[in-house]
């Protein structure tokens, strides 16, 4: 049970209840021996006698203990006492993300980008250290009131989700990677994933995937295309929405390879963010099967039943929404059939062995397929004799699954171009309304052809967007086959005809007026970044619309290493756009040193003490240094020298067994003393040497 005031671990005092979770209570606390504040996460009771997730627990956060980033809520300590379980973290004195675009409803695009890049700073800090965090969701961001952004539950999520937390499971699955989804390995770019939900959430203010239950949300993630976030916010630059799309990719593969791509492309976005250069992937064929590493697959047999029916109930849901598609419209992963991986006997206890290696409908499909095929070469052998032979009179002919032109066929609205319905190849799914960074994702990224731009100067659609496409949609084609989008340049845009991905609307003339007339601001307002981190003051000015000019490291002794002392321009001074910002950052304080010389007395101000009872006797300096630790019964101990401390003050301890004096009652019964331990703190304040 935690009380107010109680002190566990030897140094950490309880000082009140700040938040409590599906898996912990948060306090805060005082850490005595390093005199600063702290959070401590206590294990709630059902959880902290779950010996295996414990173990997890501890594994996982004395490894998180490692990672020490400005972006990252730094673990300091894990232990337990009396059956307690707690994690020791840095005091964030703010508000979570979540709770932060639910007060904003959504935020700027520059406020957006300038907290993903912190997020995924902290991530690249973890994946260089081999950790995956396995949660990234608004609610496991925290925002400062100095406006820093820090990653918080480092290395607690893969003990949680391997184990038996439910709780979370529906706050998480908005934000879960298809990969996770099917209960499948994890990695790096599952956390790009999740963090490229968030940032959708963060411009437009909602989750791209919604349903009534956990498993309708996870099968959204693993089948249904992410929609653009202009859908919802059409301030969102274009750059902005293709890393959006990039980090949200299907597969990992074609996502971002890493956080520092992700940064890069976030920092230019800052600068150019009207500047088409985020470059989505094509399918890579080789990356159609990913062999799990034997360390992820020992842990694939969980325990937890409500998580493997959850991970359960999506493998049989998209299984039967797959046998319910056409062949050529089933999910396929990097241009070729999805091969899953098989799963555990103990992950689907009512699972089918003999269904997973027969299946009639696969064997029905199989056969026809053979079949298609022997009539095809077939029919190849008759047009390619045919042709030597002149019975086709020299006509170009349309082969099954090819797309036929010729003057005499019918021309396309767009372009004038002719196609041929056709029952084989890739249904080709309609683009037209959606912006070009939207419909390139969807019909490279998806479903594997190759897609060549056009422009229309006199198209009545916003820039582009998306006015004409061919071949048509509707009409089928090979993968790799080249697909023609015609889009608008915005020069014949009137406002009469406001084009969205999901329903046309009408925008008033006047507003698009308003829109267009906007211009850049003549002054902007030099924000304070005194205390920052060169990264945070880089991102902050960039973000105001100026420029960081040089850094001059000097030694300061009220700032920590690393961070922002002063800055060139004041504090809310109104200057041109590009100004440069030139900054000082701190190399520390210079090199101060302390010593302590004296007689320690004896603890006489201690209850029931007197001379020749054995006292255990320490010395800690406050950055946490043994002076002295020793056991004695003499008083005092003399000549006690310690030179070279790198703290101004220390604590001295005294602990000790004594008996209170016996007493006597009212019938003259002799009442025996208690024997007891007692202890006895003093504050040292050393002196500065010389």
């Amino acid at each position: 049970m935690i009380k107010i005031g109680l002190i566990i671990g030897g140094r950490y005092e309880i000082l009140e209840k700040i938040g409590t979770g599906g898996m912990s209570d948060v306090y805060r606390a005082r850490d005595h021996k390093l005199n600063r504040l702290v959070a401590v996460k206590v294990l709630k009771q059902e959880f902290a006698e779950n010996e295996n997730f414990v173990s997890k627990f501890v594994v996982e956060a004395q490894a998180a203990a490692g990672l020490m980033h400005s972006c990252i809520v730094n673990v300091y300590d894990v232990g337990d006492e009396n059956g307690i379980h707690f994690i020791v973290m840095e005091q964030v004195d703010g508000i979570t993300l979540k709770k932060y675009i639910e007060k904003k409803q959504r935020l700027t695009v520059k406020e957006a980008v300038s907290i993903a890049i912190q997020v995924a700073m902290g991530l690249e800090a973890a994946h260089n250290n081999h950790i995956i965090h396995r949660d990234i969701k608004p609610q496991n961001i925290m925002i400062s009131k100095e406006g820093k952004v820090k990653v918080t539950d480092f290395g607690i999520a893969k003990a949680a989700t391997s184990n038996t937390i439910t709780s979370n499971v529906m706050g998480s699955v908005h934000y879960t990677s298809p990969e996770q989804a099917r209960g499948g390995y994890s990695d790096a770019k599952s956390d790009i994933y999740s963090l490229g939900i968030t940032l959708f959430e963060m411009l437009t203010g909602r989750l791209p995937f919604n349903g009534d239950t956990t498993v309708a949300i996870a099968i959204k993630h693993i089948q249904e295309e992410l929609p653009s976030p202009r859908q919802f916010n059409e301030e969102i630059p274009i750059s902005v929405e293709k890393i959006v799309l990039k980090c949200c990719q299907k597969s990992p593969d074609r996502r971002y390879q890493s956080a520092s791509e992700l940064i890069a492309d976030l920092k230019h976005s800052l600068i150019n963010p009207d500047e088409d250069f985020v470059a989505l992937q094509t399918p890579d064929e080789e990356s159609a099967t990913r062999m799990l590493p034997v360390e992820e697959t020992s842990n694939a047999g969980l325990t937890d039943s409500a998580t493997m029916r959850l991970k359960s109930e999506v493998y049989e849901e998209e299984k039967r929404a797959s046998r319910n598609r056409p062949p050529a419209e089933r999910p396929v992963r990097g241009g070729q059939p999805r091969r899953r991986k098989r799963p555990q006997e103990d992950d689907f206890d009512d699972f089918d062995r003999d269904d997973a290696h027969y299946n009639p409908v696969v064997e029905r499909l199989t056969v026809a397929l053979a079949i298609i095929a022997a009539i095809l070469v077939g029919v190849i052998v008759v047009v390619l004799v045919g042709r030597s032979m002149g019975m086709f009179g020299g006509e170009e002919v349309s082969l099954p699954g090819t797309i036929a032109r010729s003057e005499s066929s019918s021309s396309s609205a767009s372009s004038g171009r002719t196609q041929e319905d056709n029952s084989a190849g890739i249904l080709i799914p309609d683009v037209t309304g959606r912006s070009y960074a939207e419909a390139v994702s969807i019909l490279e990224g998806d479903k594997g052809f190759n897609v060549t731009k056009e422009e229309d100067p006199e198209a009545d659609a916003e820039k582009d967007i998306v006015v004409s496409m061919w071949p048509a949609a509707g009409s089928r084609a090979q993968s790799g086959a080249d697909i023609t989008v015609t889009v608008s340049t915005g020069a014949g845009f009137t406002g009469n005809a406001w084009t969205d991905s999901s329903a046309s609307t009408e925008k008033s003339s006047d507003a698009v007026q308003e829109a267009s007339s906007e211009q850049k601001p003549s002054v902007v307002s030099v924000p304070n970044v005194i205390g920052f981190t060169t990264e945070d003051a880089m991102v902050t000015l960039t973000e105001a619309g100026l420029t960081l000019g040089t850094i001059i490291d000097v030694n300061n002794d009220s700032f920590a290493a690393d961070l922002i002392t002063a800055q060139s321009k004041e504090v809310g001074a109104q200057v041109e756009p590009g100004t440069v910002v030139n900054l000082e950052r701190s190399l520390g304080p210079i090199s101060i040193s302390y010593m302590y010389s004296g007689d320690i007395t004896a603890p006489t101000e201690g209850e029931n003490y007197s001379d020749g009872i054995a006292v255990h006797v320490t010395l800690v300096t406050a950055d946490g240094t043994s002076l002295l630790d020793t056991t004695t019964a003499s008083f005092p101990i003399t000549g006690v020298v310690r030179n070279g401390l790198t703290s101004a003050t220390g604590i001295l301890t005294y602990d000790y067994t004594a008996t209170s004096p016996s007493t006597t009652d009212a019938d003259g019964n002799v009442i025996e003393g208690e024997t007891r331990d007692y202890s006895v703190r003093r504050a040292i304040t050393f002196s500065q040497e010389n």
